[in-house]
């Protein structure tokens, strides 16, 4: 789980004992039920990808509770949702597969899981169906699963769901912008 530069800076700050002893005690390959849960009940996550090149792409996923979802425990899968048609993160999938996902819960009860791995793009999946709004889904086996300590997470409460999260009672809100004259021109149907 750690590559050299890791290591010089916990060899420098006295932390190579604790690194070994978390990875020893939280990281694991494969899901567990309260890891499914925790993913289940997140109304966004941040998605990380880097393009061929390595050049680093993070980005805001959101929708309502159990868009992301624990299939299987060597399986994670979350919908595309129409956006702003740049495919950055999708396209950097495209051309490297390895990820990194960051779930936040920012409730009373605090919490961070962290899962690295590989993920691939998938049209035309049977599970699209129950997922109002998807385009594309998004299938991710992980590599590298681990809680991490949520001290520094602020207590934050949500006061409403976006009213743009796809939702099986009706077609999704299209954003403003959209409609501005300088991109409603190029604006593409949405294609489900």
């Amino acid at each position: 789980m750690y590559h050299a530069g890791n290591r010089e800076l916990q060899d420098r700050f006295g932390s190579r004992a604790l690194a070994d002893r978390l990875e020893e005690k939280l990281r694991r390959e494969r899901f567990t039920d309260d890891d499914a849960a925790f993913v289940a009940a997140q109304p966004f996550f941040f998605l990380a990808t880097a393009d061929a090149e390595g050049r680093p792409d993070c980005s805001f996923k959101g929708g309502a509770p159990g868009f992301a979802r624990v299939v299987a425990p060597d399986l994670l899968v979350f919908p595309d949702y129409d956006g702003n048609g740049m495919f950055k993160s999708l396209g950097n999938l495209r051309a490297n597969p390895h990820v990194g996902l960051l779930f936040i819960a920012m409730g009373e009860k605090p919490g961070r899981l962290r899962v690295n791995g590989t993920a691939q793009v998938v049209e035309n999946d049977p599970m699209l169906e129950g997922m109002a709004g998807g385009q594309l889904l998004i299938k991710v086996t992980p590599t590298d699963i681990f809680p991490n300590c949520p001290r520094y997470i602020p207590h934050l409460e949500m006061v409403e769901p976006s009213p743009y999260a796809p939702h099986q009672n009706g077609a999704p809100l299209e954003p403003r912008w959209k409609s501005f004259e300088m991109f409603a021109d190029v604006v593409p149907k949405r294609r489900r």
